[in-house]
């Protein structure tokens, strides 16, 4: 279940009450909640007897401070709408956190981890002594990474210049920064970052290659942002379909990032896909790690600790 908002820090059982918070939230997510709770009333209706379980996207990041997940408006405005940052890809940046302290044999407390989960969408969290502290999507999963239809960061004045140069409505402005921009945008041919790959290798599409820069840049500021943010980085992850596949990519964030202590063993990074590997050198102050993600694992587990509970 995409947004629980403010409501649900963990995974719980659904009843009445629980799905009147959830629907609650539909504001924040129109296109998600409503057909998640489509979902959960059709197996209400097949299966009346059958316990049900919310995992939210949302609640990983519950964890934040306030000074890392309201917007400098007006207060009056959060307490009204609850316009603040959430976070999504939760469920994903829980497991590889996790399962990244298991993979090293390091303790969860104490530990500065930089998750990186980089697909179609991408964020991006700093995850200290296990609970997050920041994340790059916000209010919605629009803002942060430049991605593969979505645009990221953007100034907001940007936003309000498009709209009245091109007479948009709200909805419209929303489709362009949503599903026609980010590498589709730039790139102007795809949004399959394999295509975009395979572009900026035969060297000769311009707009290929600049995509390609931007894309891998982002991700490499907000890595920087959130090791001051912490206090340092012990360990910087990749996962996603992107994170765990596409080994230029993850060469091209770790590259200038040597001041911080990585270095990341090429050959090695070249010869990784969907399994889990450190690729930086031993030498290397920073762990880079590969660690494919498992949200099913994550969704069963809770599943089954609660109803093993209830």
């Amino acid at each position: 279940m995409v947004h629980g908002g403010e409501k649900f820090s963990k995974s719980v059982l659904l009843n009445e009450e629980v799905l009147k918070e959830f629907a609650a939230c539909n504001d924040l997510a129109p296109l998600h909640n409503p057909a998640n709770l489509k979902g959960v009333n059709a197996i209400t209706a097949i299966l009346p007897n059958v316990p049900q379980v919310g995992v939210f996207d949302t609640a990983f990041h519950q964890t934040m401070p306030d000074y890392a997940y309201l917007y400098a408006i007006p207060y009056e405005l959060y307490k009204k709408y609850g316009i603040r940052r959430y976070g999504f890809h939760g469920t994903s940046h829980r497991y590889v956190s996790q399962r990244v302290c298991e993979f090293l044999n390091i303790p969860v407390e104490g530990s500065k981890i930089i998750t990186c989960h980089i697909g179609n969408g991408a964020s991006i969290s700093a995850v200290k002594d296990g609970k997050c502290i920041d994340t790059s999507m916000g209010l919605t999963p629009l803002e942060g990474l430049m991605m593969g239809t979505r645009s990221g960061d953007i100034d907001a004045g940007a936003v309000t210049f498009l709209m009245e140069k091109e007479g948009l409505t709200p909805s419209e402005v929303s489709d362009l920064l949503n599903k026609k921009s980010g590498v589709l945008g730039i790139f102007g041919k795809s949004s399959d970052m394999r295509e975009l790959e395979s572009a900026v290798a035969v060297g000769e599409d311009k707009m290929a290659i600049l995509a390609d820069k931007m894309y891998n840049y982002r991700i490499k500021k907000y890595v920087g942002s959130y090791a001051a943010a912490m206090g340092g980085v012990d360990v910087i992850l990749f996962t996603g379909g992107v994170g765990e596949n596409q080994s230029t990519c993850r060469s091209g964030v770790c590259e200038g990032l040597e001041y911080m202590g990585v270095q990341i063993d090429l050959e090695k990074n070249s010869k990784i896909r969907s399994k889990e590997a450190i690729i930086s050198t031993p030498e290397s102050k920073v762990k880079v790690v590969v660690i494919p993600t498992d949200e099913e694992l994550m969704i069963a587990s809770d599943t089954m600790n609660i109803l093993r509970n209830k």
